[in-house]
């Protein structure tokens, strides 16, 4: 190989091995390293779906917690999962690197989760077992049972904080976006992303909740711990294959100190000459192997944080792309308020969905019945035929029409899930009130302990639907805040996923127990114990009102959204520039 050749097989993203090395493209990265890291999203996201997916059955069955109180206890505790990954990208960003606290922060999940096993399998920490169908009548968990039962979900969830924001990150950059085909394949890779994660769901939603109902509870969490702890092995095993990007300080401190600069100036008149403006030199970039980004015309009073005035004090002035890096983590918060609402949607069917399936007949045979937890095996199969056939079918042929690579926007996308959960809420609130009308009619309206002569497969075409949702906003959702993340804050994009969807989870538990407590003053309550004396057919209706206010916003936010500048554009401007002095 011929020392130009070895300089051209060099990534020029940055990326570097553990060591701080540069690294060739033809030994690291690509499909290669995203094999090892595919595989333990795998196995992760079946150990965490084999708690997550059946929790809200524990809560009710084993603690003996009401309909209320289990499903928000089950929403606040996702929520949390979610919203730590903030602190984890922070740490990984601006101190730690990704790899490093991936592997810190696994170490603390497969703690959390032993400590589960744990607390479901010894008999002193759990409430006895109760034989009336009336929880309210059981005797409930004591303090001590409930500190180590919640204290292990939350050291499982402090565990994901910082495993969730970084393992989809460290997947994405095994691909060097400055080579064509390798940036070909980081847009196909969000897509087959989320199909090892519904992949492993869907064993959950299948096996391991099956063995949780039938088996035991202590060997279907133990299953799950195992699980983890193999996904933690593969992901250690392609370690020297793997393509790093160094920490480049805390994205909360930069972006602080750009609007505490352009506030300072705030009076300051804004010139027309760019060199009035801070900035770094290309080979300063260089150097830090990292690359600028040129100024943009999106809130500019942002600019004056990089408007040269004498002082050159840090909380004074910033450089440009700095200012272009705040800009770009700014312009995406109205996106992410506008997925609050689809995030919402997930809790449902991880609550209320599944409560609805203890009421049904859910026996195939004489003797075998599906666990209703079961039934989120279906929208995991969705959502993994749906991305096959969007990324072989839909894309190749929208490809055609629009020019996009993508074949249609990661915006446009999203909006295309929105409708879909418009619909599903709208045939959710239609089942459940045929659902009522049949209990109804069996004189079961005040039964709990008898099954409605209904199968659970009723339930199926809301569990279908919401998987084909997924495989549009889920993925887009990905995608769009890590793509438009600037190259230094790109943990900080991916964890704007993961506050949509703890903020989602929290709005979840505030609505039902507002909705619960309001309906219950006024008469007949829509969420009750008993789901047959309930009107979660108006609740659902509800939700799908919401979900409509909320896709008219969306569009209002999209009509004045800009998409970033690729950052090889910038690259290229750069390269181009000296040979235009020559």
């Amino acid at each position: 190989m011929t020392v130009e050749e070895v300089g051209d097989d060099y990534t020029k993203d940055g990326t570097v091995d553990l060591r701080g090395n540069r690294v060739r493209r033809s030994q690291t990265g690509r499909w290669k390293a995203c094999s090892f890291v595919v595989v333990y999203e795998v196995f992760e996201r079946m150990a965490y779906y084999g708690i997550s997916s059946n929790l809200v059955i524990y809560m009710t069955t084993k603690l003996h917690q009401g309909t209320v109180k289990s499903s928000n206890n089950v929403t606040n505790w996702v929520g949390t999962s979610w919203l730590t990954p903030i602190l984890g990208a922070y740490v990984a960003d601006a101190h730690l690197g990704r790899y490093i606290t991936f592997v810190i922060s696994s170490a603390i999940y497969l703690l959390g989760m032993a400590l589960l096993t744990l607390s479901v399998s010894l008999p002193g920490l759990k409430p006895p077992k109760c034989s009336t169908a009336n929880v309210e009548n059981c005797e409930k968990a004591s303090v001590l049972q409930l500190a180590v039962f919640f204290g292990a979900l939350y050291t499982l969830a402090v565990g994901t904080g910082g495993t969730k924001p970084n393992i989809s990150t460290i997947g994405a950059d095994q691909f060097d976006e400055f080579d064509p085909k390798e940036k070909i394949h980081k847009h196909s890779f969000f897509n087959w992303w989320m199909f090892s994660i519904f992949f492993g769901t869907f064993f959950a939603t299948t096996v391991l909740v099956y063995v949780q109902d039938n088996v035991g509870w202590a060997i279907g969490y133990g299953l799950s711990t195992l699980g983890l702890a193999f996904s933690i092995f593969i992901f250690l095993l392609g370690t020297r294959l793997y393509r790093h990007k160094l920490p480049t300080g805390s994205p909360f401190t930069k972006m602080a100190r750009v609007i505490v600069a352009s506030l300072r100036k705030a009076h300051e008149p804004m010139p027309r000459d760019s060199t009035c403006f801070y900035e770094l030199s290309p080979m300063e970039y260089a150097s830090k192997r990292a690359f600028p980004i040129h100024s943009t015309l999106s809130l500019r009073f942002l600019d004056r944080a990089s408007l040269k005035t004498g002082s050159t004090h840090k909380w004074s002035l910033c450089t440009i792309t700095e200012v272009e890096e705040t800009k770009q983590m700014l312009k995406m918060l109205p996106v992410l308020f506008v997925t609050f609402v689809p995030s919402m949607m997930l809790a449902q069917i991880m609550t209320l969905f599944i409560k609805q399936g203890t009421t049904l007949d859910r026996r195939l045979t004489n003797n075998f019945s599906i666990p209703p937890a079961s039934l989120l095996g279906f929208t995991t199969f969705s959502m993994l035929v749906s991305i096959v056939i969007y990324d072989r079918v839909f894309v190749k042929l929208m490809r055609k029409l629009t020019g996009n690579p993508r074949g249609i926007t990661l915006l446009q996308r999203m909006g295309i899930g929105m409708i879909l959960h418009i619909l599903i809420m709208i045939i959710a609130s239609i089942t459940e009130r045929y659902r009522l009308r049949v209990a109804a009619e069996h004189g079961l309206t005040h039964q709990t302990a008898v099954p409605i002569p209904l199968s659970i497969f009723t339930l199926l075409p809301q569990y279908v639907l919401m998987g084909l949702a997924d495989a549009f906003i889920e993925i887009a959702k990905l995608e769009f805040f890590y793509d438009q993340a600037p190259e230094s804050m790109k943990s900080l994009g991916t964890s704007y996923t993961s506050t949509s969807m703890a903020v989602g989870n929290f709005l979840s538990s505030f609505l039902l127990s507002s909705v619960s407590q309001i309906t219950k003053e006024q008469g007949r309550g829509w969420i009750q114990n008993n789901l047959n004396e309930s009107r979660l057919d108006k609740y659902y209706m509800f939700f799908a009102v919401l979900n409509l206010v909320n896709f008219i916003l969306f569009l209002v936010v999209i009509r004045f959204y800009e998409y970033r500048a690729d950052v090889t554009q910038s690259a290229n401007v750069e390269q181009k520039e000296p040979n235009q002095q020559m």
